[in-house]
């Protein structure tokens, strides 16, 4: 069960978000697509696509205006290029690459959940959490799958931060997700530091993702202060011990320099009590420093045999961990009549099947 993700965004209030077509980061197309997507390329990867098209270079240059100051969102769009450019593009099995709005909806506090539509008739969903601040809206939280990375946008706001969260492991997507990274790195001029990439944990991927010396937060989902408690928890933890995820992640801070954020979801009467928090302690000091630890109370969904701890409860926890010397925070629950936890909007959609192109036939919907 890996915990939602954030991305932070210097933004207007986000309940304005539903007026508009949503925007954003960067992104691939999904691998299934038989076309390929534009959205994503670099400057000078379109100035080849326009020299292998018989086009001059600097025609490369006015497609990337188009993608990513017009934001054009198809091909026929492009009224500042020749029409053989445009005919040659499609010829050539070329798209934009924006994926429509499927549903979107605005909890009380503002934050808001959009789902996306993939061609191949999937869902994917991020989400938008507005945060003010004594001078007004200052940053716009954005959770975004990476399962399906086809993350060519989610909000029309300027984006300052992205996390790849775990509805979707990144780390078993871990070359598109770099491709993705480059991308807001490098065309949406989004710092890398502004950029985390969250994951279970998968055996061998955090070293290789280490070996890539980026400047970005790496953020575990570890939810449990022991080995035993994690497997019933987060089934996958069975073929990544606990102790070689730790060392890890020890790894990672030694050979970049940036700290690992531990997630740890709290569910009550499960891994909220005091001796969970100071078992946590002791397996954080034992792995050195570059840690820090988010505290997550749960957000409860239908149906769900998962609850909710109380706020004192909480407040012991963290009480516990600082008294140790651990670095810790809570996240601010967010969205709690939105379902806007990670999949939980999605997954309402999955229990009636979207319809294909053809209003005759119905398609069963696959998990993103």
């Amino acid at each position: 069960m890996a915990a939602p993700q954030q991305v932070q965004v210097r933004a207007a209030p986000l309940a304005r978000a539903l007026r508009f077509r949503t925007r954003v980061a960067a992104a691939t197309t999904a691998a299934s697509s038989p076309e390929r997507a534009l959205l994503g390329l670099s400057e000078p990867e379109l100035r080849q696509l326009a020299v292998d098209l018989g086009q001059q270079s600097y025609r490369g240059k006015q497609l990337h205006d188009l993608l990513y100051k017009s934001r054009a969102k198809q091909i026929q769009e492009f009224s500042h290029v020749p029409k053989v450019f445009r005919e040659a593009l499609v010829g050539a099995g070329w798209k934009v690459g924006r994926s429509p709005v499927h549903h979107a909806v605005t909890a009380s506090d503002g934050t808001t959940k959009i789902l996306l539509k993939l061609e191949d008739n999937r869902l994917i969903e991020t989400v938008g959490i507005p945060v003010d601040d004594d001078k007004g809206p200052s940053r716009l939280t954005a959770c975004v799958s990476s399962q399906v990375l086809a993350i060519e946008e989610t909000f029309k706001h300027r984006v300052t931060n992205v996390v790849f969260m775990g509805m979707g492991e990144p780390m078993l997507n871990l070359k598109t997700v770099l491709e993705a990274h480059r991308c807001l790195n490098k065309e949406l001029k989004i710092g890398q530091r502004m950029i985390t990439i969250s994951t279970v944990g998968v055996p061998n991927t955090i070293k290789m993702l280490a070996s890539h010396k980026l400047q970005s937060t790496l953020a575990v989902s570890l939810h449990a202060p022991n080995q035993k408690l994690r497997e019933t928890i987060v089934p996958s933890a069975k073929s990544y011990p606990l102790e070689a995820l730790m060392d890890d992640c020890k790894n990672y801070f030694l050979e970049t320099g940036r700290r690992v954020s531990f997630e740890y979801t709290l569910l009550a009467g499960i891994n909220d009590a005091k001796e969970h928090a100071e078992e946590l302690a002791e397996l954080l000091h034992t792995c050195g420093g570059g840690y820090h630890v988010n505290l997550i109370p749960y957000n409860p969904i239908q149906g769900s045999e998962y609850k909710r701890p109380y706020r004192k409860v909480v407040q012991a926890f963290v009480d516990a961990l600082e008294a140790r010397k651990i670095t810790v925070s809570v996240r601010q629950t967010r969205g709690l009549d939105a379902n806007a936890a990670c999949g939980q909007l999605r997954n309402e959609f999955q229990k009636n099947p979207l319809l294909e192109s053809s209003p005759s036939s119905e398609a069963n919907l696959v998990p993103a």
